[in-house]
């Protein structure tokens, strides 16, 4: 784990931290071969160079991002449980994380990246 990383996760309270690296875990079981970055001041993935997804500590809630009209339009139904931004979805902290969205969202953005190369 990146020193970056590592300081980002370990500032965040203990209910964000473990929210946190459930998403980090999704992403990765979802799509092996993306690369984990850290960026924009947060943790992230990148897939052939290309920006995956990135994920962040708040307050109340962590995100996930970027929300692209791809993931939005194929995940609608399940996405509407969640509080959503243009760019972003956020997950509430008093929940259990949605491991299965987040592999989705995941495994959508991977296929908008290997259609675009």
């Amino acid at each position: 784990m990146s020193s970056q990383r590592r300081r980002y996760l370990g500032a965040q309270p203990v209910r964000a931290r473990r929210l946190l690296s459930g998403i980090r875990a999704a992403i990765k079981g979802s799509v092996p071969q993306a690369v984990e970055v850290f960026s924009y001041g947060i943790p992230g993935f990148r897939l052939d160079g290309r920006p995956l997804l990135w994920y962040a500590g708040w307050a109340e809630h962590v995100s996930v991002y970027p929300m692209t009209k791809g993931i939005r339009k194929i995940l609608a139904a399940p996405l509407r449980k969640f509080d959503m931004s243009k760019g972003t979805v956020r997950f509430p902290l008093d929940k259990p994380l949605p491991s299965y969205l987040v592999k989705r969202m995941a495994s959508v953005r991977a296929a908008e990246i290997r259609r675009l190369a």
